[in-house]
C-alpha cells in the first residue's frame, strides 16, 4: 500500500451513530501523538444530541427533528458541521498537527439521504444535498476515510446503554445505506466496528502506519 505523498493531515472516521467514532478518533489521535506524529482530535458534530436533548427537557420527544422540524434540524446540523470542521481545519494548518476527525463531510451527506422522503431524495437527488455539496466543496479530501460499520441493532443498543441520547432504529438502518450509497463509499476504508474496541483501534492504526512513512 502507498503512503501518503504529503505529510498526513487529515483522518476522518465515519459511520452511523453508535458505530465508536468518538472512542477510536480519540484514542487514534492519543496514539499518533504518543508515536512521534503530533495529532489533535476534531469533533464536528451537528447539534442533533444537544437539540434532542433540549427536546426531552422541553417535554418533547427526544429527538430533534421534533423540535426542529426536518427542514430546520438540517440545516442547523448543516451549518454546525461546517463551522466545526472549518475551525478543525484552520487549528490543524495553524499547529502543524494532524486533525483526526470525529465524523466529516459525507455525513452531512449521509444525513440528508437517511431523513429523505422520496427515493431520488435517497439517490442524492435532493436540493438540500446539492447545496450541502457545494457549501461543503472548499473541504480537502482527507488522506484516509474510515467508514466503522455496525450494524444499526448494535449501534441502536449501544446508544439505549448510554443513556445520553436518543436515536431510532429505522433512522439507524437508513443513514448505514445513505453511507453505502454515498459516491465517496468506494474510497471508504471500511472498519468491522462490531469487533471489540481494541481490534478495531488496532485495524485502524495498522492502517495509518502503512500510509505513513513517518510511522514505518
Amino acid at each position: 500500500m502507498d503512503g501518503v505523498t504529503r505529510p498526513l493531515r487529515i483522518i476522518a472516521l465515519v459511520g452511523i451513530d453508535g458505530s465508536g467514532k468518538t472512542t477510536q478518533a480519540h484514542d487514534l489521535a492519543a496514539w499518533l501523538t504518543d508515536h512521534g506524529v503530533p495529532a489533535r482530535y476534531a469533533q464536528n458534530a451537528g447539534g442533533r444530541r444537544w437539540f434532542g436533548r433540549l427536546a426531552r427537557q422541553l417535554g418533547l420527544q427526544p429527538d430533534a427533528q421534533v423540535l426542529l422540524g426536518r427542514a430546520g434540524m438540517l440545516l442547523i446540523e448543516a451549518v454546525l458541521r461546517w463551522l466545526a470542521i472549518a475551525r478543525a481545519l484552520v487549528r490543524s494548518r495553524l499547529t502543524g498537527r494532524v486533525a483526526v476527525m470525529d465524523r466529516y463531510a459525507v455525513c452531512q451527506y449521509a444525513s440528508i439521504r437517511a431523513h429523505a422522503r422520496t427515493p431520488a431524495q435517497r439517490e442524492g437527488r435532493s436540493f438540500g444535498e446539492r447545496l450541502a455539496r457545494w457549501l461543503y466543496r472548499i473541504f480537502p479530501k482527507p488522506d484516509v476515510t474510515f467508514l466503522l460499520v455496525v450494524p444499526p441493532k448494535e449501534a441502536y443498543r449501544r446508544i439505549d446503554e448510554r443513556g445520553t441520547d436518543h436515536e431510532r432504529l429505522d433512522f439507524l438502518v437508513a443513514a448505514a445505506e445513505a453511507y453505502d450509497a454515498l459516491p465517496e463509499s468506494a474510497g471508504f476504508v471500511r472498519v468491522d466496528a462490531d469487533a471489540p474496541l481494541d481490534d478495531v483501534g488496532k485495524a485502524l492504526r495498522l492502517h495509518v502506519t502503512a500510509i505513513t512513512p513517518a510511522l514505518r
